[in-house]
């Protein structure tokens, strides 16, 4: 054995050891479940097994890349033979060799969401559904929610019930013929066509069961209908499965995570072993109390017990805000006072929030407390426009019947409007043909004239002549030729901005991204490439070496960790969402949501909300989040820290201070004694003013916001704790005062 598994705990070199038959590894949050998965693909190879024998399944590339590095310095000689990716990736590629036997073309095209709504919206016209009266994003959400439950367009048309499922199964038909007719896919058919081709060519799916008698599948308890039909599938004649999982961690049902896949893996799979990963390594004893006691609240959970060698470590800061705007602030502050104090570097820190909206009011304090920051899940690389104009010329170059992409370079080409990509749209539509085709044989349609039909038959011979010499040279030198021949650079370098600047630096960063794949393969093709740039994921962009605060949503956090974690936002109706306030099984998803949050953070952890926030414009009163308010007692009295509302400056000393504003919030009272006696003359409630706590038997504790009117008609705006802002009259309201200040 060339290789130590003293290295693993007992339970993880259980479960390594264990290869034959159908295996579920529970593994809790930090507990080394990468590790496991990759020593346990080296030990199959160490006992015999061929790399070529093998495949492991991930859900980021990221998860894919850092297996691969593991295994090649564990084993070297195996790394390269392995057939490890994400599922999307690995079924993309039998596809690129099989999928002929379903009527692709392996050069083949992967639309991305753009160019997937383009298609929707063309197949509603042609269907005579106005964009008006539909959403096309709402249709492209439905259709994909069906792709993951494998839920083809017949099977849905004998379904449908309502209009908007009519419309839906019209648009879903006619969507799958144009994507065919393009000879492309979208990223949901990576999932569906697989199962069509193994479906209609039992010898196909034989040669593949043959060939993967070992298959390994992380994060299962994330895959969803299509995904577990394909796993079930390629493992039916050996049943050598092992997923690894675990059902707290299943966060994403809104894209069409089925959690019962894992819950149904004992009764799948009766002769199955189960293992439990059940030690942390990643976080302190209070944080991880305190996840155990999030989740326990679940009903429908797979029984596991988190423990941990690591220390105590500091106590978790539980930090209510007057606003949003103050919650970015304090974010900003306890940053640069955590780097005072322990040294951390900026990219140390992650701020996650519930939903993308959140992070504008965070920015802003970063920006004005100067802390450089990154965003995972703005405009990604890849969509931007610039580098999209470039992908259609390889797209087309690679896949003539790509009409998407050949109509987005019409639309860049001077003398080419929309009245003749209309005409081009028509023919290719009434005559059975690709737009392509079209523009080969331009010369015989006396709808265009002869300018125009220079300029496209000159398009036409630029596709043939970089298809002619895809084979012909090297793919940088390929795609080098392409980007000089559009004169893109040119034109940009002519308008002299500081955006296009930026579009430039943007197109070379492309060109080494190509240049780096180019070296990195000994054969490398455009198509290739195209596949890999149309599969990154947001978690694959992060950049470790960028000395940044990250700001991401939780849902874009899973798998990663960080020293301190800023969780935001813990307000009812935000998280957890309004969705799971009325229904049981999105608030358990939603409280599931909240400790992959809580462990992600290693060493220091911050829980905040705010009691107003804008929402749509206008100050909405919050209510904080019932996860809050189920915090055991024990939990909290031992290991939180409650930061209130009190007297606040950003500045984490003087001079910082004077860089960015202060907010203040005063609730000592009146110090005028004059004020005071005027304020509070024939004043039937003087006690009761703004600052004050007070208790009211049927709403609870509260916080006095402000005081209106005088004498009998005196009325006050409190902020309880459980139910947010009421305005009260005071002499019906009986309330107790709990402090005066």
């Amino acid at each position: 054995m060339s290789f130590d598994l003293n290295i693993l705990n007992p339970q993880q070199k259980e479960a390594v050891v264990n290869t034959e038959g159908p295996c579920m590894i529970i593994a809790g949050a930090g507990s080394g479940k990468t590790r496991v998965l990759t020593y346990k693909i080296a030990y199959l190879v160490e006992s015999g097994v061929s790399p070529f024998e093998i495949l492991a399944l991930t859900f980021t590339n990221k998860a894919a890349k850092e297996m691969r590095e593991r295994i090649s310095r564990i084993s070297p000689e195996s790394a390269d033979k392995l057939w490890m990716g994400t599922f999307h990736s690995i079924f993309a590629r039998i596809l690129r060799i099989d999928g002929h036997r379903i009527g692709f073309d392996r050069n083949f095209t992967i639309y991305d969401s753009d160019d997937s709504l383009s298609v929707i919206k063309q197949a509603m016209n042609l269907n005579n559904i106005s964009t008006d009266s539909v959403n096309p994003k709402s249709i492209q959400s439905s259709i994909s929610k069906l792709k993951n439950r494998f839920i083809t367009p017949s099977n849905f048309s004998a379904k449908n019930k309502n209009d908007f499922e009519k419309k839906v199964s019209f648009v879903y038909n006619e969507y799958q013929e144009i994507l065919k007719k393009n000879n492309s896919m979208d990223f949901d058919d990576l999932l569906v066509k697989p199962i069509e081709l193994f479906n209609m060519n039992p010898d196909i799916l034989e040669k593949y069961q043959e060939r993967f008698k070992f298959t390994l599948v992380d994060e299962y308890q994330d895959t969803n209908r299509a995904q577990y039909i394909l796993i079930r599938a390629l493992s039916q004649k050996y049943k050598n499965l092992s997923i690894v999982g675990d059902d707290a961690q299943s966060i994403y049902k809104w894209r069409g995570a089925e959690i019962q896949n894992i819950f149904d893996f004992e009764t799948d799979y009766s002769e199955r072993k189960i293992f439990r990963l059940e030690q942390n390594y990643r976080s302190t004893k209070k944080i991880l109390e305190l996840a155990d006691d999030v989740i326990k609240k679940n009903k429908k959970q797979i029984e596991k017990n988190l423990w941990t060698e690591n220390d105590e470590g500091e106590s978790i800061f539980l930090v209510e805000n007057m606003t949003d705007r103050e919650e970015g602030l304090k974010t900003a502050k306890y940053i640069l006072d955590e780097i005072q104090k322990e040294k951390y570097n900026f990219k140390d820190f992650v701020v996650l929030y519930r939903t993308n909206a959140q992070s504008r009011a965070l920015e802003d304090a970063l920006r004005m407390q100067k802390i450089p920051y990154v965003i995972i899940g703005g405009i990604r690389f890849y969509q931007r426009k610039e580098i999209k104009d470039l992908l259609a010329y390889f797209k087309i170059v690679v896949n003539h019947s790509d009409s998407e992409a050949l109509l987005r370079i019409l639309g860049l080409t001077e003398g080419i409007g929309k009245t003749t990509t209309d005409k081009l749209k028509e023919i290719s539509n009434s005559s059975g043909i690709s737009i392509y085709e079209v523009l080969k044989s331009i010369s015989e349609y006396s709808e265009f004239s002869g300018k125009l039909k220079t300029r496209l038959y000159d398009l036409y011979k630029f596709i043939e002549k970089y298809s002619y010499l895809l084979d012909e040279m090297k793919l940088t030198e390929l795609t080098r030729g392409i980007l000089d021949e559009t004169g893109v650079i040119r034109e940009l370098k002519n308008e002299n901005t500081l955006e296009s600047e930026e579009r430039i630096s943007n197109i070379q960063e492309l060109i080494s991204a190509i240049a780096e794949y180019d070296d990195s393969l000994e054969n490398a093709k455009l198509e290739g490439f195209l596949q890999e740039v149309s599969l990154v994921a947001d978690i694959d962009t992060i950049d470790n070496q960028k000395n940044a605060v990250t700001l991401m949503t939780i849902h874009a956090a899973k798998g990663l960790e960080f020293p301190v974690v800023f969780i935001t936002g813990l307000e009812e109706g935000l998280f957890p969402g309004n969705n799971a306030l009325i229904q049981e099984e999105e608030l358990e998803e939603e409280r599931r949501l909240f400790y992959v949050a809580i462990t992600r953070a290693m060493k220091k952890l911050y829980i905040m909300y705010a009691n107003q926030r804008y929402k749509f414009g206008t100050p909405s009163y919050q209510a904080r989040s019932r996860f809050i308010k189920e915090i055991s007692p024990l939990i909290f009295d031992k290991h939180i820290k409650y930061e209130g509302l009190k007297t606040f400056n950003t500045g984490s000393n003087g001079s910082r201070a004077k860089q960015g504003r202060s907010i203040q919030y005063d609730f000592t009272g009146f110090n005028n004694k004059k004020k005071v006696e005027e304020e509070f003359d024939n004043d039937k409630f003087p006690d009761i003013r703004k600052g004050v706590t007070v208790s009211h038997e049927t709403f609870g504790k509260g916080t006095v916001l402000g005081i209106h009117g005088k004498g009998l008609d005196k009325r006050a705006e409190i902020y309880f704790e459980d139910i947010g802002l009421k305005k009260i009259v005071l002499k019906y309201a009986k309330l107790t005062i709990n402090n005066i200040e």
